[in-house]
Parts: C-alpha cells; sequence; structure tokens
C-alpha cells in the first residue's frame, strides 16, 4: 500500500497534486510519502512486538536525512554500509546505540569514525577485518561489539546482482568455518563477540530461503554457545520484497515474515535485528518526468523524457520493471497504445521500457515512476553533466524540497583547473 492516488482525476502524494510539485520544483524530481514510510516502518515493528527486536532502517536504500529523521523519530535503527551513511545517521538524531555497521570492505579510518562516536554493533566479514578493528579498538581503549556475518549458502532466487547469501558471493564467511572464525575473534582483545549476522539478498518474494538461513542460524547458535560464545543478538538483515508490478504476485507480508521468525528462531533468547530497506522506502517514492517528444520510428513509438537513466538507473542496471502512470487520470476505456519509454541521455541503455502499453500521450504531459523509493536518488549520477534531480517529501497537505536541484554553476565550480592549464 502507498499513499499515491488519483483524486479529482489527479494523482496526488497524499493530499498534494503531483502536479502543482511539478510546477514549483520542476522536474524531473523524486517524491516521498512521510505515511507510507512510518506505515512501512510500523509493519515491521509489529511484527516483531514480544520479542526483544530492533528494527534498523537499511539506509542504502534511501538515505536523505529527512527520511532518516522521519523513521529515527519512530524509534528506527540505522543499518549503515559507509563512513559517509554514519554520518547521515547521526545528523538524523539516530544516536550510536542504535546504528549497525555493515559492509565487506570498511576502512580503519570507517572504523575510528563509528567507535569514537558510538555503535551498536560491527557486523563483519572477514578474519583481516576483524583484526584491523581491534587493532582500531585497542588504540581508543576500547572494545569494539561485533557479530560475525556468515554465508549460509542458500540460493535466494532472486536477481543475480543483489544475491549475497551463495557460496560464490563476496560477503560473510562460510558457516562450515564459523566455529574457527569465531574462536579467533574471542581471542583478539579488542572485540566483544556479541552475535551473529546472516544477510542473503535483496527483493526475495519467498519466505523459503530466510527460512532455510535462519534454520542454519538456529543451529549454529546452539553449536557457538556450546563453544562458550555469549550469543546474545542475532542480525537476520533484510531482502523482503516489493511488488514493482501492478498485477504480480504479492511477496510475503511483514506479518508473515515476522511469524516465521518467531518460529524458527523465537525459543533461542536473542535479541533479533532485522534491516528492511527496499520494503519500507520502495512503494513511499515516485519519480516524475515531463514529456518532451513523442517520436515515431521504424514499427514503433518513443515517449522521450527528461527522465535518464542517471536519475533512475534500475532499469538500465537490472532490466527492473517500475510501472508507469500518467499523472493526469485516463478516461475509464481510454485507447491504449505501445511505447518505447526513453530517456535524452546518449546510450541505448537510457530505456525505461519497451512496448509498454499507454494512453495516449503529447509533450508536456507528466508521467510517474511508482515504486521509485528505493534505490532510485541513492544511485543517481552527474553524467552528461546533468544535475542530480530534486527530492521532496510530502506530509499530508504539505510538502518541501528536501535536496534541492544544483545549479550548473555549483557542479562547473567543483572542477579545478591545475595551474599548467
Amino acid at each position: 500500500m502507498d499513499h499515491f492516488l488519483y483524486q479529482g482525476g489527479a494523482l496526488h502524494a497524499e493530499d498534494v497534486p503531483v502536479a502543482e510539485i511539478a510546477a514549483a520544483v520542476g522536474t524531473p524530481f523524486y517524491v516521498y510519502s512521510t505515511a507510507t514510510l512510518e506505515r512501512h516502518y510500523r509493519l515491521f515493528d509489529e511484527a516483531l512486538a514480544g520479542m526483544e527486536h530492533l528494527v534498523c532502517y537499511a539506509m542504502k536504500a534511501a538515505s536523505n536525512i529527512a527520511i532518516l529523521k522521519t523513521l529515527a523519530r519512530l524509534g528506527a535503527g540505522m543499518d549503515v554500509v559507509s563512513g559517509g551513511e554514519y554520518l547521515r545517521a547521526r545528523a538524523a538524531g539516530v544516536p550510536g546505540e542504535r546504528i549497525v555497521f555493515s559492509g565487506v570492505g570498511k576502512t580503519r579510518d570507517e572504523m575510528r569514525l563509528a567507535l569514537e562516536g558510538g555503535i551498536r554493533q560491527f557486523n563483519v566479514e572477514s578474519e583481516p577485518e576483524m583484526e584491523a578493528l581491534s587493532e582500531v579498538a585497542i588504540s581508543l581503549g576500547l572494545r569494539a561489539p561485533i557479530t560475525v556475518r556468515v554465508n549460509p549458502d542458500v540460493d535466494a532466487k532472486t536477481h543475480a546482482k543483489i544475491a549475497t547469501g551463495k557460496s560464490e558471493n563476496k560477503f560473510g564467511i562460510p558457516i562450515s568455518r564459523a566455529r574457527e572464525v569465531y574462536a579467533h575473534a574471542a581471542r583478539l582483545p579488542g572485540l566483544e563477540v556479541i552475535g551473529i549476522d546472516v544477510h542473503i539478498g535483496s527483493q526475495l518474494t519467498d519466505l523459503e530461503p530466510f527460512r532455510l538461513a535462519y534454520q542454519k542460524l538456529a543451529d549454529l547458535t546452539h553449536v557457538l554457545r556450546r563453544d562458550g560464545h555469549d550469543i546474545r543478538r542475532l542480525d537476520l538483515g533484510g531482502g523482503l520484497g516489493i511488488p514493482y508490478t501492478s498485477g504480480n504476485e504479492a511477496p510475503p507480508l511483514p506479518s508473515q515474515y515476522g511469524a516465521m521468525i518467531r518460529e524458527v528462531l523465537g525459543d533461542l533468547d536473542c535479541e533479533i535485528e532485522i534491516e528492511p530497506g527496499r520494503l519500507i522506502a520502495g512503494n513511499a517514492g515516485l519519480m516524475v518526468s515531463e514529456i518532451i517528444y513523442v517520436k515515431s520510428g521504424e514499427g514503433r513509438d518513443f515517449l522521450i523524457l527528461d527522465g535518464a537513466m542517471n536519475d533512475l538507473i534500475r532499469p538500465a542496471m537490472y532490466d527492473a520493471w517500475h510501472d508507469i502512470i500518467p499523472v493526469v487520470q485516463p478516461e475509464p476505456g481510454a485507447e491504449q497504445r505501445p511505447y518505447d519509454i526513453v530517456g535524452p541521455v546518449c546510450e541505448s541503455g537510457d530505456t525505461f521500457a519497451r512496448q509498454r502499453m499507454m494512453p495516449q500521450l503529447s509533450p508536456g504531459d507528466l508521467v510517474a515512476f511508482r515504486s521509485a523509493g528505493a534505490y532510485g536518488a541513492v544511485m543517481a549520477s552527474e553524467y552528461n553533466t546533468r544535475p542530480l534531480i530534486p527530492e521532496v517529501l510530502v506530509n499530508g497537505q504539505e510538502f518541501a524540497i528536501i535536496r534541492a536541484r544544483p545549479t550548473f554553476d555549483e557542479i562547473l565550480n567543483r572542477d579545478t583547473i591545475p595551474e599548467w592549464l
């Protein structure tokens, strides 16, 4: 569910007409719904009610500080994967004890930053990382709380580029080596072992891969406790998918996910952490773009938009589907025709959809890309010296620009010309 609906024939973001936002900020732009963000966070929090838990939003999905603050005031923790994300979380008012630091390539500078600023735990992914973290912690007179990310060799049955739990993936340590790796961690004086971490991938639409991974985690918990480790926290990662296509089968609900967690892990007396990102932010955002031209080609027509692959790269990178709808509601029974929907970037990959059935549209019409809140703005670039597009947050009848479009002068002035030129 989201809060982007037609009212009186016009698409609204909550109670604000999308066309009104377009007139104020220009196109293309991203717009997010506060009500949707809050609702989706609460669904996860309620799914784990009665268990000791923390919902840590995976902020790589959408990391604008206004979005983080919206979730933080509800009690959300944050899952960060870089020093920059850590600083964003702190700027949003998230205390260090609600921040989990994940990622396969943490630097010593990032470790120091988080240890000095406060951190709930590091999810470590290799023995060299453990050794580096121990050294940094000792230099500060601290012990770093850690979980070790184990790779359970479970096929998440998702896109190859976002699967992370198979043996050939770069993430975590093989679960078969967990006992020796935990024994090594326990010997390092700068570390405090507190739990286990697992994350098998993103955009999962079936609970069975989660169940298989979590059963392995439960077995490992018993083994490590027998070895003398104080396993009191299980970080289960994220990955629950969203429906990108309006007519497809819906992924499992957070309530069903929570019930499965309770069934598989509920008797272990461990605090549970989950790290949803896409399901919280994905359907909470649209990208809105204007049609520049309607072009007739050889056997097909093109809608050429002012939005491009640098603004929303998921279709080019993952062959991802986004429902694309007119901002003005079509008349009932309006004739549909196929269009290739493309951007202006000089790449054939700058194609959002091929032969997509749409009502007849004209230059100047606005279209909205649904389910664009996750991995949209955060993955955007200034390719072709196209400015990053604005981000807007709606709250009821109000909206605010939460990231402005930079001017060309601001972009050009970042470049520095060496003296010899």
